[in-house]
């Protein structure tokens, strides 16, 4: 951990809103005058898009199956090595992963490959990641705040299919393979991370989701609560009956824990996380 170079990381599964607190932390980042070295986790997969699918077809002839949840598919060792080596020195090794053909433009590399290793940070007031593995054992260490961002599991289903069918172009069929073929990956590897999160964001739906593969559509932040299960409130300051005053309709429904209306996911991150940033921000700069 680093009080000079702030590592702050987010982690959840694929479809489970990351980017909802990706934006929030981006306003707030905008507020402090904050220069972030931005990381996206799945820079740390250990095969580019066709390395995989032959990778997958190996384990599937010795009857295993290979998932980007697993250790067998990512760096966690590179992961780590980023955080410690940015903490110390606000510098460290990352890459992109090109998704598309607008990042090859970008990035002059095929989609589905990796660009070259390359230092980063420097100039940058603290590092960002945000990614499926944030929170594993190997790293957390290094990280001065961890987020994780968890709908239940059958909301998370839910995101997937419709995001997976609709944006992505696959049958509904092979979207539910996918999820089944990752649940002992899901289970080993993404699900323990929330034991170590400083702060938990869990979307709760008010609506019935008992079978998640038959569900027509996405259930809207009005039929849903958040969940927000904060560790160690006294280590961050967190002043519960002011939050509960700002977001109408919050209650506690545990000495460390608020649930706010959906609707509000985005406003409750900022009064929670922005004076932790800011305090995060003047301790550096007293550091310095």
């Amino acid at each position: 951990m680093s009080v000079k170079h702030p590592v702050i990381s987010i982690t959840g599964s694929s479809g489970a809103g990351t980017s909802t607190a990706k934006v929030a932390l981006e306003h707030i980042f905008r507020r402090e005058k904050i220069t972030p070295a931005v990381v996206e986790g799945d820079c740390f997969h250990r095969f580019d898009r066709a390395e995989f699918k032959e990778k997958a077809k190996e384990f599937e002839a010795a009857g295993k199956r290979l998932s980007h949840f697993s250790d067998e598919a990512n760096l966690f060792d590179k992961i780590a090595e980023l955080f410690k080596a940015y903490g110390e020195t606000g510098e460290g090794l990352a890459r992109h992963y090109v998704h598309d053909d607008e990042e090859a433009k970008l990035y002059g590399v095929e989609p589905g490959r990796f660009t070259d290793w390359e230092a980063l940070g420097k100039g940058s007031d603290l590092l960002f990641y945000e990614g499926l593995h944030g929170g594993v054992k190997e790293v957390t260490p290094y990280i001065d705040l961890l987020m994780g961002i968890v709908p239940v599991v059958n909301l998370e289903w839910i995101q997937k299919i419709h995001r997976d069918t609709q944006m992505r172009g696959y049958s509904s069929e092979a979207v539910v393979e996918n999820i089944l073929s990752r649940m002992h990956d899901y289970i080993h590897f993404i699900t323990p991370q929330f034991t170590y999160t400083d702060i938990n964001f869990q979307r709760v739906p008010l609506v019935d989701t008992s079978n998640p593969f038959i569900a027509r559509d996405v259930p809207t932040p009005d039929e849903s609560v958040v969940v927000i299960r904060i560790r160690q409130p006294q280590k961050w300051g967190i002043n519960f009956p002011w939050l509960t005053s700002m977001l109408k309709d919050a209650f506690m429904s545990r000495r460390n824990t608020l649930v706010v209306p959906a609707g509000k996911m985005m406003f409750a991150m900022e009064l929670i996380l922005a004076p932790i940033i800011h305090d995060m921000r003047e301790a550096q700069q007293k550091a310095s």
